[in-house]
């Protein structure tokens, strides 16, 4: 719970190059449908060292956030995971295109860098918190790991967002 603000926070740590986080997708789709403002979901970066385009890809999408398109772009990249892997980064390119955001500065963002604090950060913090996969989940404390199984997670998320949006 976050007592600044009087809502439930989920973070969630994700791969763009991950199916099972192209599966998750419907979950956080749900949940923002059921909750709405009061459950604050954070996509958070986690790029796995067996993907290679993971890095690239999470790098993109911060572009995307600093040109408002940021959670459009994360969802439409992992609808392409399979082409990811297979093309490569022409995909983060091609997605950025599609969905009218400047190509020039994704590619730019890709060249230089500028967003590789933000997805290092989230990378740190995630294995600190004891991160080892994706997607994984965070709220009110609880770790939740959907790398193994995603299988009952929502709703142990419902109820705990639930409880934690009853007590405010």
């Amino acid at each position: 719970m976050n007592e600044t603000t009087g809502h439930a926070v989920l973070d969630v740590w994700c791969d763009l190059q991950c199916p099972d986080c192209h599966r998750a997708e419907e979950d956080l789709r749900a949940l923002g449908e059921r909750f709405g403002p009061a459950l604050e979901i954070r996509r958070r970066h986690f790029p796995l060292p067996g993907h290679p385009h993971a890095m690239a890809a999470a790098q993109a999408a911060e572009e995307a956030y600093a040109q408002g398109r940021g959670d459009a772009y994360w969802t439409a990249l992992l609808g392409r995971t399979a082409e990811l892997g297979r093309r490569g980064e022409p995909v983060l390119l091609d997605v950025a295109r599609e969905l009218g955001l400047d190509v020039a500065e994704v590619e730019g963002a890709l060249i230089d860098g500028r967003h590789l604090l933000q997805v290092d950060a989230d990378h740190a913090e995630g294995k600190a918190l004891g991160v080892t996969g994706t997607p994984t989940y965070l709220i009110d404390g609880q770790r939740l790991d959907g790398g193994k199984s995603q299988e009952g997670l929502r709703e142990r998320i419902e109820g705990i967002a639930e409880r934690l949006l009853a007590d405010a």
